[in-house]
């Protein structure tokens, strides 16, 4: 009348691999939540909108960015999040580059010999593949006018 049933011990058996299954899923979940895409693009569309040169900044929670001129992408060990701009195609630029210059504040006839070469320099960085990179601690966008040449540039 003291021993426990045969099926007691089966019930216990199951139940601690259980348990231990549920403690291992929940370890292994992200504990910070994907970056924000859409906001991002958002911050990108209401630039590229305007009727007047521009400037805005996005904080980004991202490890990693892949910038091309239709469609951001944002990465972070929380996971990947990606957004399409509504009015594009944007200008894509690293910090360092003369593009991500403009895009930081320079007037684009200190950085480019005439506005038929920063023309170029747009068209080319539009046409580059794009690449997952490290990510600047924020992003910068830019709308800027310069003799007919009209861009938004994005540098992050």
């Amino acid at each position: 009348m003291l021993d426990a049933p045969l099926d007691t011990l089966y019930t216990w058996t199951a139940l601690s691999v259980a348990a231990t299954v549920l403690l291992g899923t929940v370890a292994g979940l992200p504990t910070t939540p994907a970056p924000d895409a859409s906001s991002v693009a958002d911050t990108v569309d209401g630039v590229a909108v305007s009727e007047f040169d521009t400037t805005a900044e996005h904080p980004l929670t991202a490890d990693a960015v892949r910038l091309g001129s239709k469609r951001i992408g944002l990465r972070n060990e929380g996971g990947a999040a990606h957004a399409t701009f509504a009015f594009g195609p944007i200008t894509p630029a690293t910090p360092d580059s003369r593009l991500g210059s403009v895009a930081m504040g320079a007037n684009p006839n200190a950085v480019f010999d005439s506005p038929a070469s920063f023309a170029a320099a747009a068209a080319a960085a539009r046409q580059r593949n794009a690449t997952w990179r490290s990510a600047a601690e924020s992003l910068v966008v830019r709308h800027v006018s310069w003799e007919g040449t009209d861009v938004t540039v994005v540098a992050a």
